[in-house]
């Protein structure tokens, strides 16, 4: 290469994010650009191939490069000759693989560190995540820089990249190098394949409408260009020289839109936008978490033999729940950052950009849904379903003190009984002295005869209960002759398991049933069958919808 050419390196470079930040290097012209990703060779859409990038590559003013970062004879290859790194690569962040993201947060950044230094690069800013601060349980407001990486990270995701931020920041000034740790805080825009769509596939699913929490927490999301620009504006600051690059190296930034909003009133105006409806019924976190610790402890159990990560555990719940803003003071102090497209036009290039996913553009669904199919009609699917919003909620408020007073409680089957008649007597002692009327509302008594035996019945009863304690007398009585020595063992036998299962909690019980639900479900098949002249072919169709998918899109990266 000649004295004149300056190349750049934007390593992940067809992600989501990095996409943006090479039209934008393209654009501005400031360097040369290397676009390193693992696919063998670059693949453009339509729209890339007649614009800035396609241009760019043909003209030999972008050049493509298959590197994986991992691999540090591929990673010296791919930045050799370059004087700035922009070091954006990272697994998907919905997948929680430890060993993953370890592999590529990790060692593959100090693979990226270790070729910066060796090359003798000028400058590597990193893309990094504002969830590095967060634990997933405590709210931010307006956090800054000072805030510590948690001792209990979010995720395997969160915990690597934090873990890959601070060799980067420690590797300021070797060689002459210089760096710096951008956190961007939810990042939406076109071209984004998790938040938006995930949102569209809940809300075709009916799952739209339910707000976890209050709906007032706070949180900063920024558009993708915004991301871009603030990783030029690094570049700028870190090259300037000086004072000003002394002050701007080895230091992470929050970078956000500079416009905190509530977490559901921005997924309301994309969802609203897009023709769906708006989340409206709020559900509190604590009703979710029971369900959230099953789902968690099942993972556990059943992860290691395949079963999918799923979002609906304690750490979403309190997430969707709690605030999430940061300020990007520091930023635009020290690197000159300020957003240059506001949260509504940049909500407005979002929707447009999506407008095959509006709603009228969806074929209409023919028929029920599979859930009223399914459910059919009555009581049960009226509440399941939500048609009769009084009588899900009586259900739900039933549920909850059923599930923390005798299963979070741990209590035996002993204790449980205990418990329900002592329940049971107070309120038919306080339902006895009710008045008849109470603000204009007539109270039902329980009629008398609910608790009357007839004759015939009390007389069956007491045959019953003579016959058993015949049963038992007899029983007694062959023990007692010392010969019988079958009957002894089926004896101690029962009462063993008698004594096992009066020490067994409902939590137990409900863990085992919950498991035994969730493997029956997760093989289950619905097989549809098509004849053809000489055989006939079967085909399980499953469907998997998760209610909060889109929370790790928007929280990493």
């Amino acid at each position: 290469m000649s004295g004149e050419e300056r190349w750049c390196v934007v390593t992940g470079g067809r992600g989501f994010a990095a996409r943006h930040l090479v039209e934008m290097l393209i654009r501005y012209d400031m360097f040369l650009v290397r676009i390193a990703d693992l696919d063998p060779a670059i693949q453009l859409s339509a729209e890339e191939e007649s614009g800035a990038l396609g241009e760019a590559l043909k003209s030999g003013r972008a050049k493509y490069v298959s590197a994986d970062l991992r691999d540090k004879a591929q990673v010296l290859k791919a930045i050799e000759g370059a004087e700035v790194v922009f070091h954006t690569a990272a697994p998907n962040s919905s997948v929680n693989n430890f060993q993953l993201h370890y592999s590529v947060n990790v060692r593959g950044t100090k693979n990226v560190i270790d070729a910066c230094v060796e090359l003798k690069v000028k400058r590597l800013i990193y893309t990094s995540s504002a969830s590095v601060v967060f634990d997933g349980t405590h709210g931010i407001f307006n956090g800054d820089e000072s805030l510590p990486y948690p001792d209990k990270p979010l995720d395997s995701y969160t915990a690597t990249k934090s873990e890959g931020e601070a060799a980067i920041i420690k590797a300021n000034g070797a060689n002459g190098l210089r760096t710096c740790s951008l956190r961007p805080s939810s990042i939406f825009g076109p071209g984004d394949r998790l938040f938006v769509p995930s949102l569209v596939a809940a809300a075709r699913a009916g799952k739209s409408k339910f707000i976890i929490g209050d709906g007032n927490n706070i949180y900063d999301f920024t558009y993708v260009e915004n991301v871009a620009h603030a990783h030029i504006c690094a570049e700028r600051a870190l090259a300037s020289g000086g004072e000003v690059a002394e002050k701007a190296a080895g230091q992470a930034y929050f970078i956000t839109n500079m416009e905190p909003i509530k977490f559901w009133e921005f997924t309301s105006l994309v969802l609203g936008g897009l023709g769906y409806e708006r989340p409206r019924i709020k559900i509190p976190a604590f009703a979710m978490m029971p369900l959230a610790h099953v789902v968690e402890r099942t993972y556990e159990l059943l992860g290691p033999y395949g079963m999918k990560v799923p979002q609906l555990i304690p750490s979403r719940i309190q997430l969707l729940s709690c605030s999430r803003s940061f300020s990007c003071s520091k930023a635009k102090e020290r690197l000159g950052y300020t957003p240059i497209v506001s949260l509504e036009e940049g909500l407005k290039r979002t929707l447009e950009s999506f407008s095959h996913l509006r709603a009228g553009n969806q074929p209409k669904r023919e028929g029920p849904s599979k859930a009223h199919r399914y459910l059919g009609s009555g009581r049960v699917a009226d509440t399941l379903l939500w048609k009769d919003k009084r009588q899900t909620l009586m259900t739900l408020l039933i549920l909850i003190a059923i599930y923390y007073n005798f299963v979070a409680s741990q209590s035996t089957i002993i204790t449980a009984l205990s418990k329900l008649l002592l329940v049971v007597s107070i309120f038919l002692f306080v339902h006895g002295n009710l008045p008849e009327r109470i603000f204009g509302y007539t109270i039902e008594k329980i009629p008398m005869s609910y608790f009357h035996l007839s004759e015939d019945k009390s007389h069956q009863v007491a045959l019953s209960v003579a016959s058993s304690w015949n049963a038992s007398v007899n029983v007694l009585r062959s023990l007692c002759k010392g010969n019988d020595w079958m009957l002894f063992l089926k004896v101690v036998l029962l009462l063993l398991i008698l004594s096992f299962v009066g020490a067994i909690t409902f939590q137990s019980l409900f863990i085992i049933g919950m498991l035994s639900l969730s493997l029956s479900l997760s093989h289950t098949h619905t097989h549809t069958h098509t004849h053809t002249h000489t055989q006939m072919q079967s085909t399980a169709v499953h469907s998997h919808v998760n209610n909060a998918y889109y929370l790790r899109a928007i929280m990493n990266k």
